[in-house]
């Protein structure tokens, strides 16, 4: 399926940031009717957890806010998805730069990270919250909830829709 606008989320192993980012973003897709015009998925930096469901943790903390996760597996980026995607969101600096070191130069400028469509003051980046316990997977939805309605404007303004 091709939609209008494609966002793909980065972290390192895709199984807590990125597919929490997926799941809460494609949530306001939907709840904005926009999903047949704006397409979402997550991949991982490195192939630590390829074919994993999101960490139990991330999957807990999201459905308390009505996200599910269940549905997503990890997976790898890959050169294609450079050319796939209109738009490559990554968690933090360190993802984005491994992401620069392999994305083509014609296709450099889909690289941002998340947190520059969230509000001032919120953070340059999503931290992780893998090695930390429930404030820090709480502390991951704050910043991508945030984030997610700032990016879901710009695409809206990409796309030329009202801002709903």
């Amino acid at each position: 399926m091709r939609n209008d606008f494609r966002v793909l989320f980065v972290c390192m192993g895709n199984i807590c940031r990125s597919p929490t980012a997926e799941g809460v973003f494609r949530h306001l897709v939907r709840d904005a009717g926009l999903q047949d015009r704006i397409g979402t998925d997550s991949a991982g930096t490195h192939d630590y957890h390829v074919g994993s469901p999101p960490d139990e943790r991330s999957r807990h903390h999201a459905a308390l806010r009505g996200y599910r996760l269940d549905d997503l597996r990890a997976r790898q980026v890959q050169a294609l998805d450079f050319e796939r995607f209109d738009l490559i969101c990554a968690m933090d600096w360190d993802n984005l730069r491994l992401l620069e070191e392999d994305c083509p130069p014609q296709h450099r400028h889909k690289l941002r990270r998340l947190m520059e469509f969230a509000p001032e003051g919120q953070g340059d980046v999503v931290p992780d919250p893998y090695y930390g316990g429930d404030p820090g997977f709480e502390k991951v939805l704050d910043h991508i909830e945030s984030a997610s309605v700032g990016l879901l404007q710009h695409i809206r303004g990409k796309l030329s829709l009202p801002k709903g």
